[in-house]
């Protein structure tokens, strides 16, 4: 089995259990209804978030998605449920809260979640400028990661990336995807990715950690048959940059080993790493610029202020004092919950110029 499917296995029965109080106490709200009635409901959310993963695994089926995605919106829902209602009894405590407040007051989650949901399924193009010795020209990179090609994003997100980039082929040179270009959450079948076939501009993917959770053999046959370039532990050269691809460490605690050997002296040396670590180790080896996602910059709030405290560089484009950048996308897709509100699903073009 694989770490993804032993998580949701464990975390499953917590899972329901939240799920019953949670669901109690809205209730409440409108008068209460049966525990056993309840317990039942509970379950049943919990078989939706379970039972689809095991068929998923082997074969993405229409089915499958739909119920994956309804998962994911629903824990989403969750979230905000919980909030609300803690919120909405902390009041109570002090003052009584009309029943019409009360209705208005949960229906701000159904609200927000069709922006959040809108917003996810929203590609927007951003560009950031990098401004590097060495460059022989001007040149322009689609940075993107966490595409999470799976039971909740399917087919459609490749689709919809290869249009964007399809439009950027004029005044764009390269594509970087910094990982989890595959969920783990549904197989991968040899032509998922054959969208990327219709894009000019060369694509480069080093895999993450999501890419290994079911068959990362799949995942790199179907990135093959795209015409997409795997870097893993490998690099490739374009014009004056040099690109390498440094395997995801599943060691949370250690560098991965990058051979120094892979550096090119007169080149950009450009490192893409799934993760935003080891960025002034890896600019002490040599490496000009480090590009990452991984961390969705949080996704949602108020996932975001946790992303913020975990990660030392969250989202955004980073310089030291050395000249050295470390780039941090929020990333394309998202993983099992396809809601986003504060962050957006994105490509970024990143220019880069000649120092002055």
């Amino acid at each position: 089995m694989s770490f993804r499917t032993l998580r949701v296995i464990f975390i499953t029965p917590f899972y329901m259990i939240f799920q019953f109080f949670l669901l109690k106490y809205i209730f409440l709200l409108f008068g209460g209804v049966n525990n056993l009635d309840l317990a039942k409901l509970a379950i049943v959310v919990g078989l939706f978030h379970l039972v689809p993963m095991f068929f998923e695994a082997k074969k993405s089926t229409v089915l499958g998605r739909v119920v994956s995605t309804i998962d994911g919106v629903w824990m989403w829902g969750s979230m905000m449920f919980f909030i609300d209602i803690v919120a909405i009894y902390l009041i109570k405590m002090f003052v009584e809260i009309p029943f019409p407040l009360i209705c208005l007051l949960l229906a701000i989650v159904p609200i927000l979640g069709l922006y959040n949901y809108y917003n996810a399924h929203n590609l927007v193009v951003k560009e950031r400028v990098l401004e590097l010795n060495k460059l022989s020209r001007d040149i322009n990179i689609v940075h993107l990661s966490d595409v999470h090609f799976g039971s909740v994003r399917h087919r459609p997100i490749i689709r919809q990336i290869s249009e964007k980039l399809k439009l950027l082929e004029d005044e764009c040179d390269l594509v970087v995807i910094s990982g989890d270009l595959a969920d783990g959450s549904s197989a991968v079948e040899k032509d998922d990715f054959s969208a990327f076939q219709d894009v000019k501009i060369p694509i480069i993917f080093t895999p993450g950690n999501h890419d290994f959770y079911l068959e990362i053999e799949n995942v790199i046959e179907a990135c093959k048959n795209a015409g997409v370039i795997v870097l893993d532990n490998k690099r490739a050269e374009f014009e004056c940059l040099n690109i390498v691809g440094a395997s995801y460490s599943f060691d949370d605690n250690g560098m991965p080993d990058v051979n120094e050997s892979l550096i090119r002296p007169g080149f950009v040396n450009i490192i893409n790493y799934h993760v935003p670590y080891f960025w002034e180790e890896f600019s002490s080896l040599g490496f000009d610029v480090q590009l990452s996602g991984h961390t969705h910059g949080g996704q949602f709030y108020p996932v975001i202020f946790f992303a913020e405290l975990i990660f030392k560089y969250n989202m955004g484009l980073f310089k030291s004092d050395s000249g050295k950048y470390l780039h941090v996308t929020t990333g394309v897709g998202s993983m099992d919950i396809p809601m986003r509100w504060g962050t957006n699903s994105e490509l970024v073009i990143l220019r880069l110029k000649k120092s002055r």
